[in-house]
């Protein structure tokens, strides 16, 4: 009975996870609070229906463990040292700081020193999940504000390694001393170092050998028997189980298996994953939350503010806009689903008492839930406030820089990624006079050295663009990668300077239309740029006349790719190109020295009988052979003319081809 005990309380956490998934998913929740919330809803404090019992809490152990396990698989020391500045400065200034502001203040509020500096902890990490989904659900990874906040929840990532192994050194009942601290610090690293040494001798073969077994089964069970095993080690020398399943992960980040092994335990972690986040909301007491809303609604808004105050200050220090500073400090406002890692340990190692167990995690839940709404608050809210603080000493100094170069009849481009580049580049060739505004501090300066047109400054804001003579630029192209920043920047700019023609570069086709109706002239939409492209090539292959592709292209252009979108009831026609291929046509096929069937005779190619298609004449030194005959050679270096029906040529070529090397093909 006490196993259909378990295997009902699984039914219950499933059956009650779909539907508020579902409701989640339509209001575009990140699913972490909807499982949070299923476990609040069917927890002893609400519903009753689970009581979380010792096997919930296994399983959700075993969530973490595998969580560890495939942040390890993902951790890559190239991908780091690119975003070293990003990552070690403005996350490890953002990690710091937290830590010691908020454990500052629970210490003035009475908790231990070593108390204090674990809540610190606990309010230091935010949501890698939630971050990244609302970063890719807005297109807005590639924006500064979107580049700040991965740098800074990657190193909030990495850091929950060091707090696992420092948490037990902070919970110690021995009198506190440097020398004692410093000797578990050390004794722990240790400890890492000797089990990273002997899982990287033989995780390794241990892999090979599984893989060798060619049998699904078996490596799946192998990947967690690696997951776990380690973990269980790292148990035995009173570290966290997380911590070896994280070892293991980054040893088998190096090897060529590692792809595979992610996709193997992808489905084990997601499902151990949402058993965790429900376990966690089956702790949450509905009558402490009631009893202490004020408190908690006050931990909340401190939460909040103290974390947005930081990151605005280290974004700011950055020198990038107050702007920027804002929306990332919001989007990482909230407690992360690390902390929830870090509390359980101090629960089992008694860091943190009952009362503030429960505040947490009441804190914790609200944060969460409230940053999709802040988020998307925060967008537009800031453009209007820092619009409003044109009294700013550095903006003005902007201004006074660029108002010494006179522009007339030039380029506006907004943004210097690949898109920006490439035009200045051009713009550059042709002799056409352009400024290029750019947020990235660190951009401007490397840029401006090497003699490019270039200032820092943010295209939303009105002084910016007086800055660089708007009102005398024949052109503004936005090709920056924030898509609220374009459309406001397109409202203002359209405004206040109607004859300036603007070109709008956007991801979707999606977003043509509000761009259209704020006044951009030309939208050129990534997305269908890309199909166009591909468009192409595919006809190509398939020998379609190139002014006929390129006819095709422009009427899809020319409508602003209304046919593509469907939502117009003319569209525009196109030429019926199962008629073109129905025709025949002719090819030019060059022989390659290196083909094998160069010398031989079109007798013996022997290609009207092989494929239809007739070879109807030779180029060779700029001599035309017509009509050449069965026994004439075709050399080296010859052009064969082939005609016949699209069919047949593409199996013409498709057997010249035949007798190239294959690295040649």
């Amino acid at each position: 009975m006490h196993n259909i005990g378990i295997l009902r309380d699984l039914v219950v956490i499933l059956l009650v996870s779909m539907p508020v998934l579902l409701l989640f998913n339509r209001f575009k929740l990140p699913a972490i609070t909807g499982y949070l919330f299923t476990g609040v809803l069917i927890g002893p404090y609400a519903l009753g229906l689970v009581k979380g019992g010792e096997e919930i809490k296994i399983m959700a152990e075993i969530g973490v463990i595998l969580l560890m396990f495939t942040i390890g698989i993902e951790f890559s020391i190239s991908k780091l040292i690119k975003m070293k500045n990003l990552l070690l400065f403005s996350g490890g200034m953002q990690v710091s700081l937290t830590i010691f502001i908020s454990g500052l203040v629970f210490y003035f509020v009475g908790q231990t020193l070593t108390q204090s500096i674990f809540l610190g902890m606990l309010i230091s990490l935010s949501s890698t999940v939630i971050v990244l989904k609302m970063l890719v659900d807005k297109n807005e990874l590639d924006t500064p504000h979107g580049k700040i906040s991965v740098g800074i929840a990657i190193f909030q990532d990495m850091a929950i390694v060091p707090m696992l192994i420092l948490l037990p050194i902070l919970a110690s009942r021995e009198e506190f001393s440097i020398a004692g601290v410093a000797g578990r610090i050390v004794a722990s690293f240790g400890a890492v170092a000797a089990i990273l040494i002997a899982a990287k001798v033989i995780m390794p073969r241990f892999i090979l050998l599984i893989a060798r077994l060619r049998s699904r089964e078996a490596f799946t069970m192998g990947v967690l028997l690696i997951a776990l095993g380690v973990g269980y080690i790292t148990g035995l020398f009173g570290l966290s189980f997380s911590i070896g399943a994280f070892i293991a992960g980054v040893i088998i980040s190096e090897s060529e298996f590692s792809h595979e092994i992610t996709a193997e335990i992808l489905p084990f972690k997601d499902v151990f994953n949402s058993i965790f986040f429900v376990s966690v909301g089956l702790l949450l007491n509905v009558d402490f939350l009631l009893e202490h809303s004020i408190l908690i609604t006050s931990v909340v808004l401190g939460i909040v503010s103290v974390k947005s105050l930081i990151i605005v200050a280290i974004v700011l220090l950055m020198k990038y806009p107050l702007r920027i500073g804002i929306v990332s400090g919001v989007a990482l406002a909230q407690i992360g689903e690390f902390s929830f890692v870090l509390i359980q340990e101090g629960i089992n190692l008694e860091l943190i008492s009952g009362f503030y167990f429960n505040v947490f995690l009441a804190s914790t839940i609200f944060t969460l839930i409230l940053t999709p709404f802040l988020t998307q608050f925060t967008h537009y809210a800031t453009i209007r406030i820092t619009n409003a603080l044109d009294k700013r000493k550095d903006k003005k100094a902007e201004t006074d820089e660029v108002g010494k170069v006179k522009l007339s009849g030039h380029v506006v481009i907004a943004g210097f990624g690949v898109n920006g580049k490439n035009l200045a580049r051009t713009l550059k060739e042709a002799g056409i006079p352009y400024i290029v505004i750019e947020m990235n501090p660190d951009s401007v300066l490397h840029y401006k050295s090497q003699g490019e047109s270039i200032i820092y400054g943010d295209i939303t804001r009105k002084e910016i663009h007086h800055a660089v003579n708007m009102e005398k630029a024949r052109v503004v192209v936005l090709a920056i990668s924030d898509p609220a920043s374009t459309q406001t920047a397109t409202r203002l700019i359209k405004s206040d300077f109607p004859k300036a023609h603007l070109i709008a570069r956007t991801r979707y086709l999606s977003e043509i239309e509000t761009l259209r109706n704020l006044g951009a002239d030309e939208v050129i939409p990534e997305e269908f740029e890309t199909s166009l492209q591909i468009f192409s090539r595919v006809m190509h292959k398939y020998h379609i006349p190139i002014n006929i592709i390129m006819r095709q292209v422009a009427l899809l252009r020319g409508e602003s790719y209304s046919m593509m979108r469907r939502d117009t009831e003319e569209a525009p026609q196109l030429i019926h190109l199962d008629e073109i291929l129905a025709q025949g046509l002719t090819e030019v096929y060059y022989m390659n020295p290196a083909n094998i069937l160069a010398g031989k005779s079109i007798k013996e190619l022997d290609l009207r009988a092989r494929t239809k298609a007739t070879i109807i004449a030779l180029i060779r030194n700029d001599v035309v052979l017509t009509n050449p005959s069965g026994s004439e050679n075709i050399m080296p270096g010859d052009s064969v003319v082939i005609t016949g029906t699209h069919q047949a040529v593409d199996l013409a070529i498709d057997l010249l081809d035949d007798g190239l090397p294959a690295k040649s093909h």
